[in-house]
């Protein structure tokens, strides 16, 4: 089961970093602005979102398993049309099935191990399931541009494709029969009204959202800025953003341990200074207007690696808010998150200039926000019940 549940998250984890090596690329070969190829991850992105909100409350109805079994399906299918799109618009169509359909695997997933385990055990396996993506994200940009060089951009959505397929043949053999939290007769978006209503799970959420938009900003304009202007080679891009994900996925398996030993408090408090120490250098890059690809990677490396901590602590914690609701919570975390990125993405691109500038300027607006909300979680620590060091071990 957790082998199933571990190739999910890596399907997750490579969905986007796999084919964005293929950028320029696709740009060449479709006539695309930077606006046209960063719909490629929009369509994608949304088809998550419009998704996520179904997969999440019917998985409460239905249970987990059947629910990612049809998105897997839905994936495949948005694969091969990728595959052998001969225009933009099918790519774009395919790309927004891939979405709609990895929604499922890639939210209900951490439901199936949140059903299992407790709110503690949960935030181990989560850091293990977070290094897990990461190192999925370290090794696709380097296999994505390997592929792109030896079998073009198809190459990649060939990838997803059997990556797929083996996850659909291992989610029907070994996942669980969720039992529902809730029988209805009809799904409503009204049972989302209560969730939003609480202002902790508001709080929590905002922090979750922003700071993961932030990073995901940079994570899909960087092929764009990288390779087309400031002359980094296919091969070396993958190096740079490999070692953002490696960043991630090396604390990512260590945030248990790191979680049990200082506590969640003290936890959040270390990655809020590597965020802001992070945020002030891409401040600094930003204002200057920085071309140095080197630069801005250490930048990035030290604000990624203040990332981990809050995903790791605080998405546990929204869903013990509503323990009989697990799905909606995700469904609400995941789209939201990827509403942003898709909307920071998308301003991004609009008004790219060919330099670092713009990306920088979204990135500080989204930690702005980010900070703010994590800021009122750490002064009302018990509230959210964030755990000492002492009270961790107890």
């Amino acid at each position: 089961m957790l082998i199933s549940v571990f190739l999910m998250c890596g399907l997750g984890g490579v969905e986007v970093d796999l084919f964005i090596p293929g950028f320029p690329e696709i740009q060449r070969d479709f006539s695309l602005s930077p606006f046209g190829v960063e719909m490629l991850l929009s369509a994608n992105f949304i088809g998550y979102c419009v998704s996520c909100f179904l997969v999440g409350a019917l998985s409460d109805i239905f249970g987990r398993k059947p629910i990612i079994v049809l998105g897997l399906v839905v994936f495949i299918i948005g694969s091969i049309l990728c595959v052998f799109a001969p225009f933009y618009s099918l790519l774009v169509a395919g790309r927004a099935l891939q979405g709609i359909g990895v929604a499922a695997p890639a939210t209900l997933s951490f439901l199936i191990v949140a059903d299992l385990y407790s709110v503690k055990k949960t935030q181990y396996i989560l850091g293990i399931m977070n290094g897990i993506i990461t190192i999925a994200m370290t090794a696709a940009p380097v296999i994505g541009c390997y592929l792109s060089m030896y079998y073009h951009w198809q190459g990649n959505f060939i990838a997803l494709l059997l990556l797929g397929i083996a996850c659909l043949i291992m989610a029907a053999l070994y996942l669980p029969q969720h039992k529902a939290t809730e029988k209805r007769e009809v799904f409503s978006f009204r049972d989302f009204i209560p969730l939003f209503q609480n202002k902790e799970l508001v709080v929590l959420m905002i922090a979750l959202v922003f700071i993961c938009a932030a990073y995901w900003v940079f994570i899909g304009l960087a092929p764009v800025l990288y390779m087309e202007d400031l002359g980094v080679s296919l091969k070396d891009f993958g190096y740079y953003q490999g070692s953002l994900a490696m960043t991630f996925g090396v604390i990512s398996f260590m945030a248990g341990r790191i979680i049990d030993r200082y506590g969640q408090q003290l936890s959040l408090n270390v990655s809020l200074f590597l965020c802001v120490a992070g945020s002030l250098m891409l401040a600094v890059l930003t204002i200057n207007n920085c071309d140095d690809p080197l630069s801005i990677t250490l930048a990035m490396l030290v604000f990624s690696a203040g990332v981990v901590m809050p995903i790791t602590i605080l998405y546990p914690m929204t869903l013990a808010i509503f323990p009989e609701a697990k799905g909606r919570v995700t469904a609400i975390w995941q789209s939201s998150r990827l509403i942003m990125t898709s909307i920071g993405l998308q301003t991004a691109g609009y008004f790219y200039n060919g330099t670092f500038q713009i990306i920088g300027i979204i990135i500080l607006s989204c930690f702005v926000v980010a900070f703010t909300a994590l800021a009122i979680i750490l002064v009302n620590k018990t509230r959210y019940g964030l755990a000492t060091a002492e009270e961790a071990t107890n």
